[in-house]
């Protein structure tokens, strides 16, 4: 989360979790001061050096819990009593891995009830000041005030993928300056600009923190100077590449240009001691996984069985496209008809009419993934990484969607970003949307990012969104 190449936690959310840190803390202490007062539990006092650790491992675990129940994206789309709820489930769950540590402390050991106690109050505290800042909206302050070099079609782009509030937590949109070259297609509602004054004077008397370039035509339309006097001066100058990228979490596949990549940080692929450990790591989950879900797959088996007949077959492969484009069978507990694909290949859609009744639930809770244990162990898969396709739309995709083949520079996974952020999808649109966030993954892959989308994948299992 700390990592510089993850930009997926806004400004906003990493001022909650200090806030919030400061608040499970204060739970804590004043949980033993009740204890300590009234004599609640009769146990020895604990020593502020050892209190103050306690403390911080308390508000670790609840915001762990918080951060894979999605309390801290900073696009969630909750109203306060599902925030409420999540809440509530975060410090449950924070409380079941306190009272499991709580025995090594040794002889300073917490009583349960004052863990009991700190959790009820830091759900009252956390709550309230979720209740707050829902109503005020404290968090929408301070934004970046951006001014976009451009007018045209490259900044229409802006203007149709963050058109909502929840996409511009961060900035407010000055206008758009009306640049040589534009297409006359482009920003439709918002402010353009015609400047009148120089770039640098305009920006300095509108208080601008970023310019985004994002004219049609550069060559011989780019004010490269005025560029260089607005960065000295301290204003963020930044492609729209780029800042589609920061805002959203997606590259935007329609307006890569080879030299954007080539000197783009990101895409690395030669981290010799991440390549060493991948398969240990990946495998290591595996069985970790298997341990904890072999109960959850037996009842899989039973209710397939059940429904279907006990002849119908639990277990499906189908040949997907991995790592170099080699292909493998991956293999899934089937939620389908048997009848499924009669008519030929197709792609699997939210409300697929060929799903039976207990594969609604198997996809809905992603359970008929699991089978996929398999594949990792046998390495043709990780954990997190871009779904494998299907051969016969892969290679149709190839051929008609740009820098689409660069997706199988890494291996496929049982969950990836472009499975948090996207539904799933039946047209080539859709691929492109999946492809936008498939290579934001590869330029930015690394062990935090790979952790965090494993704790998000958390959140879409417990709450049954799954894509």
């Amino acid at each position: 989360m700390s990592s510089s190449k993850f930009r997926d936690l806004s400004a906003g959310s990493k001022s909650l979790i200090l806030i919030e840190q400061v608040l499970f803390i204060c739970a804590l202490f004043l949980a033993v001061y009740v204890n300590n007062v009234f004599n609640v539990t009769g146990a020895q006092e604990v020593p502020n050096s050892f209190l103050l650790l306690y403390g911080i491992i308390f508000a670790l675990f609840n915001q762990l819990s918080s951060l894979a129940l999605g309390l801290y994206n900073s696009k969630l789309r909750e109203n306060y009593r599902g925030v409420f709820r999540r809440l509530l489930m975060c410090v449950a769950i924070a409380f079941f891995c306190t009272t499991i540590i709580n025995p090594f402390y040794g002889p300073y050991v917490l009583p349960i009830e004052v863990l009991a106690i700190a959790s009820v109050l830091s759900m009252v505290f956390v709550s309230l000041f979720r209740y707050i800042t829902i109503k005020v909206n404290f968090f929408g302050l301070n934004k970046a005030n951006v001014l976009v070099l451009g007018a045209g079609n490259r900044a229409a782009i802006i203007e149709r993928r963050m058109r909502r509030d929840v996409d511009r937590q961060d900035f407010t949109i000055h206008g758009f300056v009306v640049m040589d070259g534009d297409s006359e297609d482009g920003i439709k509602e918002e402010t353009k600009i015609k400047l009148e004054t120089s770039l640098v004077n305009y920006a300095l008397e509108q208080e601008i923190d970023e310019i985004v370039v994002a004219n049609d035509e550069r060559r011989n339309t780019l004010p490269v100077d005025e560029l260089f006097a607005c960065k000295i001066r301290g204003i963020e100058i930044t492609d729209i590449l780029d800042f589609i990228e920061r805002e959203t979490g997606q590259i935007a596949v329609n307006l890569i240009y080879p030299s954007w990549v080539i000197y783009s940080n990101g895409f690395a692929s030669n981290n010799h001691l991440r390549n060493t450990l991948d398969w240990l790591f990946n495998a290591f989950m595996a069985l970790f996984l298997l341990l904890l879900t072999w109960p959850i797959m037996l009842i899989a088996v039973l209710c397939i069985k059940f429904t279907e007949g006990f002849n119908a077959p639990v277990f499906y492969k189908q040949e997907r496209v991995g790592l170099d484009g080699d292909s493998f069978n991956i293999i899934k507990f089937r939620s389908m008809r048997l009848d499924a694909e009669k008519n030929g290949a197709q792609m699997a859609s939210e409300n697929d009419n060929r799903i039976t009744k207990v594969g609604h639930y198997l996809r809905k809770y992603r359970i008929d993934e699991l089978p996929q244990i398999y594949n990792v162990l046998r390495g043709d898969m990780g954990f997190v990484g871009p779904r494998p396709e299907r051969p016969e739309f892969v290679n149709k995709l190839i051929d008609s969607l740009p820098y689409y083949n660069e997706r199988h520079n890494v291996k496929p996974g049982l969950t990836g970003w472009a499975q948090l952020k996207y539904p799933y999808g039946a047209t080539e649109k859709d691929s492109l949307e999946k492809l936008k966030y498939d290579l934001y993954y590869i330029k930015h892959r690394s062990f935090l990012l790979d952790l965090l989308i494993l704790i998000r994948t958390v959140e879409v299992v417990l709450f049954g969104k799954g894509r």
